[in-house]
């Protein structure tokens, strides 16, 4: 970039938007509306003109008050680099053919949202100001689901709960696999993302089968069987003829999924939550260590969670109740807080699907190992009302809950939180040597640690989320140094994140090297050669 970062190309943007902009539309900034750059208030006035013909009025947002929503952001930008133009909802895939249309003509950058509630990473906002939001989530129709297969095809306004709604008013056999704040995510938004769960059907875009993507130029594909005349098995099997192309569609910028497929969890007969706590903060290498026989064996079933206990005690908690200091809180004083909520340092989450007879087969060799790890293995009864227990055990059955939210509320009034999610091997001193480093980083910028990690099948996520006061500004500029001086020292270890941030998109797009961007940047211009959709997004465009 002629030594020149995105994100110093991005302060160079600000600056030039809010310059032309400041004849025209007020910002919730500086007095100054972000338009998209390069373009004066007279073009993006005659965008807006067509934009609400295709829509109507009353959903096209491009005034300050109008568009306060989309500018809401949990993470650090303390220089104002990620707010949009307006935003533009449709309510057909013809609408949204309409809008490209429009977008191409003018050159008018669209970011795509399905409910805009991707929390830790951005919210709705975009990866660079003036940007359009293109919010989808009018189109929220559960167009079927087929009862003998467990299959769902869905547009992208139709959030978990929407989903959950309608098996339970149709009484079908089946369980949902949820994010952590699912009555309010879309399906389909999660699965682009590449987001997680907590039920066996955890990895959702291993169970998503089958997209309609409107392309930049406004031609439908159907991926997999669907594009095949009359097919009956565009839910039913992903792969299709030839390359396999639904990954193309997913984290990045290459089209706009109208319409996702997905397979539902048949409901099992039994279900049994566990939780397993284990004391001390040094326990983690030997609880990942544990754990991962189980989960490439199968006999734990779904992703399991180790959650650290600052990170328990956010939910639920203030920070103030424990330590009103300005440094990191002290892992004696978690751990104090901790057994007094009855947690451990580390609180296991993993759960028994199936038959009593599988069960009852089952228990006890998981027990056995969590038991010599140093582990105290606890059910429902003997966790009885203990609302962390509660929490995990309704997500892991698929359940709605809200709950985790509550971290944003952790320090200060202002609703700060920022996410971190590094990937290396489930080996225990994978996680011994990440923690360590972790505390370092945070401790020097005087954040609290609040980890969980995620043992997959052979994989371990790293679940970090830095919560800070967003209301205060030094805070949230320490926030964001910190964010990307952990990226880039995570990055230099080989443990890079799998999902980020609008704000460290390039930082995390460099980790994965000049051939990969490269690769996406062909595609980009050969797809989208007016970059219209989500520029920059995922380090492309």
């Amino acid at each position: 970039m002629n030594g020149f970062s995105r994100r110093d190309m991005l302060r160079a943007g600000a600056v030039g938007s809010a310059v032309m902009a400041s004849q025209a539309l007020a910002s919730p900034l500086n007095g100054t509306r972000m338009l998209p750059a390069e373009m004066d208030r007279d073009v993006f006035a005659a965008a807006i003109k067509e934009l609400r013909s295709i829509v109507g009025n009353d959903w096209v947002f491009a005034d300050a008050q109008s568009t306060v929503s989309y500018n809401k952001s949990f993470i650090p930008d303390p220089e104002g680099l990620y707010l949009p133009s307006g935003a533009v909802a449709p309510a057909s895939v013809e609408e949204v053919q309409a809008i490209l249309k429009v977008a191409n003509k003018y050159k008018l950058p669209m970011w795509p949202v399905s409910t805009g509630k991707n929390m830790g990473y951005g919210m709705a906002t975009p990866a660079s100001n003036g940007q359009m939001v293109l919010d989808l989530k009018r189109m929220n129709r559960i167009i079927e689901v087929d009862p003998d297969l467990g299959t769902a095809l869905v547009e992208p306004g139709v959030t978990y709960q929407d989903m959950h709604d309608y098996l339970e008013k149709h009484n079908l056999p089946f369980w949902l696999d949820v994010p952590t704040v699912g009555p309010i995510v879309s399906m389909l938004g999660n699965t682009l993302e590449r987001g997680v769960g907590y039920t066996p059907y955890g990895d959702h875009f291993m169970f998503q089968c089958g997209m309609e993507v409107v392309l930049p130029d406004g031609s439908i594909l159907k991926t997999g069987m669907g594009s095949v005349k009359n097919s009956t098995t565009w839910q039913a099997f992903k792969w299709g003829y030839g390359p396999y192309l639904d990954g193309l569609f997913t984290q990045s910028n290459f089209g706009i999924v109208t319409k996702l497929g997905m397979w539902l969890m048949p409901k099992p007969p039994v279900y049994k939550p566990f939780m397993v706590r284990h004391p001390d903060a040094d326990d983690i290498g030997k609880i990942t260590d544990t754990i991962r026989p189980f989960r490439m064996n199968n006999l734990i079933p779904n992703g399991v969670l180790i959650m650290g206990a600052a990170y328990q005690l956010a939910m639920f908690h203030r920070r103030e109740e424990f330590w009103s200091e300005e440094g990191s809180i002290p892992d004696d004083v978690v751990k104090k807080a901790a057994a007094k909520n009855g947690l451990g340092m580390w609180n296991t989450y993993f759960a028994l699907y199936g038959t009593d007879e599988i069960i009852a087969a089952t228990e006890p060799i998981i027990r056995g190992a969590f038991e010599a790890s140093g582990g105290e293995v606890l059910t429902e009864e003997d966790m009885g009302d203990s609302p962390w227990f509660h929490h995990h055990a309704t997500l892991m059955r698929g359940g709605m809950s809200l709950e985790e939210i509550g971290i944003v509320r952790w320090r200060g009034n202002g609703g700060g939180m920022v996410a971190f999610a590094p990937v290396a091997p489930a080996k225990g001193e994978e996680p011994k040597a990440q923690t360590v480093l972790a505390k370092e980083i945070m401790g020097k910028y005087n954040f609290d640690y609040a980890p969980a990690y995620a043992v997959g099948g052979r994989e371990l996520h790293h679940i970090i989320f830095l919560m800070f006061d967003k209301s205060d500004p030094e805070q949230e500029k320490r926030a964001a140094q910190c964010m990307e001086e952990m990226i880039t020292r995570f990055g230099e270890k080989g443990w890079c994140a799998y999902r980020s941030s609008i704000s460290t998109m390039d930082l995390v797009a460099d980790q994965y090297g000049d051939t990969n961007r490269q690769v996406n940047a062909r595609l980009k211009r050969t797809l989208d050669p007016n970059n219209i959709i989500a520029p920059g997004k995922q380090g492309i465009g």
